[in-house]
């Protein structure tokens, strides 16, 4: 960190941004994918009347309720910081993303909200069919939020559908191309948490019937949803950074100096006083080939671009790059071994593996909030991209002190919020599901 970014008010008020957001994407990675397990299961208990499908839905619509709620407190700060701590972009550029964000609290989040409610404690009063229609509810909610809000992101990332005000604020021209923007489609995929509580029942021998149901079903979707992110749209993301972001793709790989056959690096450290990547291990080609199709399309190089479009924090974008992609091959290969020995019905045995599908449980949060820095890092110095300085977004009235306080004051509510979440979660997968109904061998399938 620069010592001189400590008297700039736009980097309190990053930081502060920065820190809410990536406490509150904690709590969205999993109920985003745990809805549709939710809907799936109910859906088979509807079909079959087995009990331990509605035993599942009960269990984890805890954890949903549980992630759900603090992911509402965690993010109504966010909202109020695009009028305290960004108030002069928010005058710019709030009569586009606006819109989403809306959209965002009136359609997705009053849905999500009006059913979850229902779904936990709803279920006798409702009946099998419309505590299905619940699951429905929950999980279209959850899945709508998350997109409105990748539509915001977006069109910080790559603006369309706008157009230049009287006063010279952004207004929709076309709420369609906002709506879909192509740099939202790109990445929706998000991986389970299943597998991994699952692997903590079965190493404790405890809910054999339910642990093998989240075991199986959870490395099964992880495995597609991992390969997913990689290909088609993690290929697809690459392609638009090279597309429309050149600076921000040579930024990612440590590149100085553009050429045809550009290379992914493996390994390497950026220094940007000396102007190259150090030690360095390359897969030839391969950025060429990734971003642009072939294996000698030219990638250009940050020396092509003058200083100030560089991105203000390179090495901290090429680390965070790096580590997410590595955690996403690991996450193929793991979930990999684990779909062949569950082929040769060994999964519930190799307590090594069970063990290492436990410990994990961490990475793919990491590697989906790595996932966002690469993205916001990338985008800088703009807040939207080619349109409007981040330097000139932030509120001019608030001061250092102000911002500090507030932040430290957040630090020490989610310190506090976090526990209770932790012991709250904690207390829920110790009781574990209902007691379960003995289930016959042809029920022991998959999931």
């Amino acid at each position: 960190m620069n010592p001189s970014n400590l008297a700039d008010p736009a980097f309190w008020s990053r930081l502060q941004f920065a820190f809410t957001l990536t406490y509150h994407y904690l709590f969205p990675q999993l109920t985003m994918g745990l809805a549709w397990f939710l809907v799936y299961w109910k859906w088979r208990a509807l079909r079959t009347g087995d009990e331990k499908y509605n035993q599942a839905v009960r269990f984890w619509a805890k954890i949903f309720g549980l992630n759900f709620a603090v992911g509402v407190v965690t993010g109504i700060p966010m909202e109020f910081q695009f009028g305290t701590n960004w108030a002069d972009f928010t005058r710019y550029a709030g009569g586009v993303i606006g819109q989403t964000l809306a959209m965002e609290g009136m359609f997705a989040f009053f849905l999500e909200s009006a059913f979850v409610g229902a779904l936990i404690w709803g279920e006798k009063r409702l009946g099998p069919r419309y505590h299905f229609l619940a699951a429905v509810g929950v999980a279209l909610g959850s899945w709508l939020s998350g997109y409105f809000i990748l539509v915001t992101n977006a069109f910080m990332q790559h603006p369309v559908g706008f157009q230049i005000e009287a006063n010279g604020s952004l207004g929709i021209a076309s709420l369609r191309s906002y709506l879909l923007n192509p740099w939202a489609w790109v990445q929706f995929l998000h991986n389970q948490m299943a597998a991994l509580v699952g692997a903590f029942y079965t190493l404790r021998r405890r809910h054999p019937i339910q642990a093998r149901r989240y075991l199986r079903g959870g490395t099964l979707t992880a495995l597609i949803a991992s390969v997913l992110v990689a290909f088609p749209t993690g290929d697809q993301q690459a392609k638009m950074v090279g597309r429309h972001q050149p600076v921000t793709l040579a930024a990612m790989e440590g590149r100085f100096v553009g050429g045809p056959v550009a290379g992914v690096a493996v390994v390497g450290q950026p220094n940007i006083a000396a102007r190259r990547l150090e030690n360095s291990i390359e897969v030839p080609g391969a950025l060429s080939f990734l971003a642009y199709g072939t294996f000698q399309s030219y990638v250009h190089g940050l020396e092509e671009y003058p200083e100030d479009a560089w991105p203000d924090n390179i090495e901290l974008l090429y680390y965070s790059f790096h580590v997410m992609i590595t955690l996403g091959t690991i996450f193929i290969l793991l979930m990999a071994y684990a779909g062949f020995q569950n082929w040769r019905g060994q999964l519930e045995s190799s307590t090594m593996l069970l063990w290492v599908l436990m410990l994990a449980f961490p990475f793919p949060y990491i590697a989906n909030t790595l996932g966002w820095m690469t993205a916001e890092l990338g985008r800088q110095p703009w807040l939207v991209y080619g349109l409007f300085h981040t330097r000139d977004g932030y509120s001019k009235v608030v001061s250092n002190g102000d911002t500090i306080f507030t932040l430290i004051g957040f630090a020490g509510l989610y310190f506090v919020l976090g526990l209770l979440f932790l012991f709250l979660v904690g207390r829920e997968i110790a009781h574990g599901p209902d007691e379960e109904v003995v289930a016959s061998r042809g029920e022991e399938s998959l999931v």
